[in-house]
């Protein structure tokens, strides 16, 4: 496992590559522009079940738009992106069933529950709505207690935690997550670690941009700074 940046020069922008022996999740050169200005290129990665990826970097840098680049919501300015040998472009649906994605915005509506918003999540995943699998997963996340009452009155760490409980109903392989300790007390925080320990020891891959140190996941950890 190497991870290396090439020094500039006036003329060019720094190689960003993150190699591993035996990986599913793949990206080749990827550039990312915004308007006139180019915020990276050159940013590529490789991805093994049971791995995690932090994309660390200031802001501004395009760690949002890198981790939307891999969920299909960006189209990048250059580069590829392939799962398991396979641009994600050309399988399409196939790749976006295994990929779970907690953004900066929570993505609940307001007006359901928390089970209400993980049943709801559950069905869009193509599985049956199952109340008792909302349930265990808002317990896991120490929210059960506010299962049945409207999201607009949780406070902001339930928000996120009911958010993040949407990762446990749909089963996903790859976990795409921004910032997802935003709002997070310290018990919160050791939870969505153990969480997502549980995740890659199962064989799942994680990208994550964050600034927090992951101190209760064991698994292999590699590291991407965007802007180095």
């Amino acid at each position: 496992m190497v991870n290396g940046a090439a020094a500039p020069t006036p003329a060019e922008t720094p190689i960003m590559r993150v190699f591993c022996a035996n990986p599913v999740l793949c990206a080749e050169n990827l550039a990312c522009s915004r308007g006139d200005r180019l915020v990276f290129s050159g940013v590529g990665f490789d991805v093994e079940p049971g791995q995690a990826l932090v994309v660390t970097g200031a802001n501004g840098s395009g760690k949002t738009s890198l981790l939307r680049i891999v969920c299909g919501l960006l189209e990048p300015a250059a580069g590829e992106l392939r799962w398991d040998g396979t641009k994600t472009r050309k399988l399409g649906e196939e790749y976006f069933a295994r990929l779970g994605y907690v953004g900066h915005l929570n993505g609940l509506k307001d007006d359901l529950t928390p089970a209400e918003n993980l049943r709801t999540a559950t069905g869009m995943s193509g599985a049956p709505a199952d109340e008792g699998a909302a349930r265990t997963a808002l317990q896991r996340l120490g929210i059960e207690g506010q299962a049945d009452l409207p999201v607009r009155w949780l406070s902001q760490g339930q928000k996120r935690r009911a958010a993040l409980a949407r990762l446990l109903v749909t089963k996903r392989s790859l976990w795409v997550l921004d910032e997802p300790f935003t709002a997070l007390d310290r018990e919160s925080t050791a939870t969505v670690e153990a969480l997502l320990q549980e995740h890659l020891e199962g064989g799942g891959l994680a990208l994550l941009a964050t600034h927090q140190d992951l101190h209760g996941v064991r698994a292999p950890i590699l590291r991407l700074g965007l802007g180095a």
